[in-house]
């Protein structure tokens, strides 16, 4: 046998088997139970700052000082 036709037959087979469950398996996880939250955080994560901007810096938050305010030099 060729292998040109042991790769076809490989391919019309075993391959098309694979490819449909690896299809069906990203069917599956896509619609699982509790995956619409992080869906739709994902959905909506680029109207998240829509409004008013982003925080600059986490350094900011948690130091107690206001974002986007110089800091007091140290005496």
């Amino acid at each position: 046998m060729e292998t040109y036709t042991l790769l076809r037959h490989f391919a019309d087979s075993w391959m098309l088997l694979l490819l449909t469950l690896i299809f069906l398996g990203i069917i599956v996880w896509v619609f699982r139970p509790g995956s619409r939250q992080p869906q739709q955080e994902a959905a909506t994560s680029i109207f998240r700052n829509e409004n008013r901007p982003a925080p600059l810096a986490r350094t900011a938050q948690t130091s107690g000082q206001q974002p986007g305010t110089p800091k007091e030099p140290s005496k």
